[in-house]
């Protein structure tokens, strides 16, 4: 979180996430420059621009592919939420290891004609009726334009601005990217058919991605689909059990036709809040208790349990629920409060 708008509000965490980053692009590219000359055929040596263009190139696919893996990977399995901590930052260090291939491409294919060579670029190659020699620049050009979209407005004004809802929407077309990424990819490089290493890359980053985000997204829909059960004291529904909340964690609740909600257990209370997070709409209810307050698993926004509320000076507000104990089971008042609204704990009697 921050009081200001800042093109970058450094934290240790940044620090190291972005110097750990840097290192491996720089280390992947100086490994690619020294063993590929060794992998490529005697008869056809490469270049240093080509090489240069296929290091930055396989290493922004790979980002990407990365990038696209951290959200079902930290679905999955929490200790992957690190990562997702600061994934903005590699999103824009992907876009620039991007930009770096196509300056390698311009630098070295048109700059030796006599048209200009962003004319050369879209001009040389017309060959749309055909799946073989298909233009697959454009779907490159297509791929770094909307990686430039993303990364200009991967800052948090914009995600204030547009509101979070409209935000996740525009930035979903990172999935538009790496489509256009394969398929520039696959009707470029992999038709001239020299390397089957990159073509194994490619059918393995595209099939783990697949598989990831079907296993996340299969594992959500059953928690989605074990909905609050209805009680005979309208309109409250049944919870769960008090048992089933831990201290200091939460619990989603999904509710039928309506957002999911977040119990806490915190200091032998219980509360229940909104599980989206006013910042990017993160999964409150798979965070944790820090300092008292609610802490968002994915970029640490905070709310405190009681009103929903960010500490001062931060304005931040979620909605508010009422609940109760029947036994121990947590009942829920479905009907959430405004934002910010006050709602007393309930205490969490002893086994």
């Amino acid at each position: 979180m921050s009081v200001r708008y800042t093109p970058v509000g450094w934290n240790r965490n940044k620090l190291v996430y972005d110097g750990v980053l840097v290192a491996c692009i720089a280390a992947y590219v100086l490994i690619f420059l020294q063993l590929a000359p060794a992998l490529q055929s005697f008869t056809r040596p490469l270049d240093g621009p080509t090489l240069r263009m296929q290091a930055f190139g396989s290493c922004a696919f790979l980002l990407l592919s990365l990038a696209l893996a951290i959200g079902p990977l930290a679905r999955l399995d929490p200790r992957f939420l690190p990562l997702l901590y600061n994934r903005r930052h590699l999103g824009v260090l992907t876009f620039l290891v991007a930009l770096t291939h196509a300056s390698q491409v311009l630098g070295w294919y048109f700059a030796f004609g006599v048209a200009d060579p962003y004319v050369a670029l879209l001009a040389a190659n017309t060959s749309y009726a055909q799946l073989h020699g298909f233009p697959f620049e454009l779907l490159g050009i297509l791929a770094l334009i909307l990686l430039a979209v993303l990364a200009a407005t991967s800052h948090d004004f914009w995600l204030a601005f547009l509101t979070p809802s409209l935000w996740k929407a525009i930035h979903m077309a990172v999935y538009g990217a790496y489509a256009a990424v394969v398929l520039h990819v696959a009707l470029g490089r992999l038709q001239t058919g020299e390397n089957p290493l990159l073509a194994v890359l490619v059918g393995l980053s595209v099939l783990s991605l697949a598989t990831l985000h079907l296993t996340a997204g299969r594992r959500q829909r059953a928690r989605d689909l074990a909905v609050a059960t209805p009680t005979e004291i309208a309109p409250w529904v049944d919870a769960g059990s008090v048992d089933a909340v831990t201290e200091g964690r939460g619990r989603v609740v999904p509710l039928a036709g309506a957002e999911s909600v977040a119990v806490f257990r915190h200091g032998g209370r219980l509360s229940a809040v909104s599980n989206l997070c006013a910042h990017q709409n993160g999964p409150l209810g798979e965070g944790r208790i820090v300092d008292g307050c609610i802490t968002c698993p994915w970029h640490g926004f905070q709310y405190r349990p009681k009103d929903g509320c960010a500490p001062a000076p931060f304005t931040e507000k979620i909605a508010t629920y009422r609940v109760r104990l029947n036994g121990r089971r947590i009942l829920l008042d479905p009907r959430p409060n405004p934002p910010g609204t006050h709602v007393e704990p309930v205490p969490v009697p002893e086994a």
